[in-house]
């Protein structure tokens, strides 16, 4: 396995996607043969050109149809919103898919479109499997990995931590409602209150792990407004407006709130907010309590050279999916998980 060479596909070039063309060129256990962009000032641009690295020979096209007729291992489809429709015509055309987005683990939430990925997968004598930070490693992948350590778990909680002026797109800031009043705030549907059918499948992957089931998911939601104006880049949050959210989803098993998912995001320091949550560093981290209780924190120690931000979170998102191409691509045809794959073996990166 560590001598064969994978050929990929890397399918747009976002945030994520740019991260992946830049490693996909650069790590020698894969070889690029083909590139899909969305822009068409890249199009007919030498690939190595668009990762910022030497000409490659792979030229970015955005025929759809020209992409999936090339003979190749894998895509690495990194949209922001996957469609399943798409996937499944990669699928079916026999190339396998890793993601980075949309369908992590097939819960209930998303029944049709797993039936969907596995007949494709079928047709294609092909295998899908979707990776990310959270949902799709720190909320799942690292608390089974801690709970080996455990004698008994009581409870898990993870935590995902974010100061959006720092360490996220500043398009969050207004996506996300920061900004907002709060009644209004606390009473319409939210960017990641949205998002829940998403994160609970890492929670469902959780307890599926350890032997248990979920019988359902609470949902609570408090918010923290500016003491005054918050300046950034593109204008300020104005004093009384939302300028922090904490966002709460607890799984019940057997009756008891088992696993707790915090989505912490915010703006400012805690002198700027009412209440003044001080959430400290932007990071993921988890905590089981139990039997020992144990505590793991994911962090980036310093900007690392080349990083989308100060906060990695694309690195991270990007590199939990596509270091398990070698193993997808080797693994039986269907919806693989990372329950399926066990302890990935990343191949190339040191080099």
């Amino acid at each position: 396995m560590s001598e064969k060479t994978y050929r990929v596909i890397q399918w747009v070039t976002g945030h994520v996607g740019s991260i992946g063309l830049r490693h996909v060129i650069a790590n020698p256990t894969y070889r690029l043969v083909g590139l899909l962009v969305k822009s068409p000032e890249k199009v007919g641009k030498d690939a190595g050109d668009i990762a910022g690295v030497e000409p490659v020979g792979v030229t970015a096209t955005d025929d759809v149809e020209a992409i999936i007729d090339l003979d190749a291992d894998c895509v690495f489809y990194t949209p922001m919103y996957a469609e399943v429709d798409v996937i499944c015509r990669i699928l079916k055309s026999g190339k396998n898919v890793v993601a980075t987005g949309g369908y992590f683990y097939p819960t209930a939430d998303f029944g049709d479109h797993g039936a969907k990925i596995e007949a494709a997968c079928g047709v294609g004598g092909t295998s899908f499997y979707s990776g990310g930070i959270h949902p799709g490693y720190a909320g799942d992948v690292l608390p089974l990995t801690l709970a080996r350590a455990m004698n008994r778990v009581d409870k898990i909680h993870v935590y995902e931590v974010v100061n959006v002026l720092t360490d996220a797109p500043l398009d969050h800031v207004e996506g996300m409602g920061f900004g907002k009043d709060k009644d209004a705030f606390l009473s319409e549907p939210t960017l990641l209150g949205m998002g829940v059918p998403f994160f609970a499948q890492s929670m469902h992957m959780i307890a599926d792990g350890l032997g248990v089931t979920i019988e359902g998911i609470a949902v609570s939601l408090e918010a923290a407004v500016a003491t005054r104006d918050i300046p950034h880049e593109l204008g300020a949050i104005a004093c009384g407006t939302v300028a922090a959210q904490h966002h709460e989803w607890t799984a019940m098993v057997d009756g008891k709130p088992r696993i707790v998912f915090h989505a912490q995001y915010w703006t400012g320091a805690a002198d700027d907010l009412d209440p003044g949550w001080d959430f400290g560093k932007t990071r993921y981290r988890t905590v089981i309590e139990g039997d020992p209780s144990t505590e793991l924190t994911m962090q980036s120690v310093e900007p690392s050279e080349g990083a989308a931000a100060a906060h990695p979170g694309y690195d991270w998102t990007a590199m939990t999916a596509l270091n398990a191409v070698p193993a997808v691509c080797d693994a039986q045809p269907g919806w693989v998980t990372n329950l399926d794959l066990g302890l990935v073996q990343p191949r190339g990166l040191i080099r």
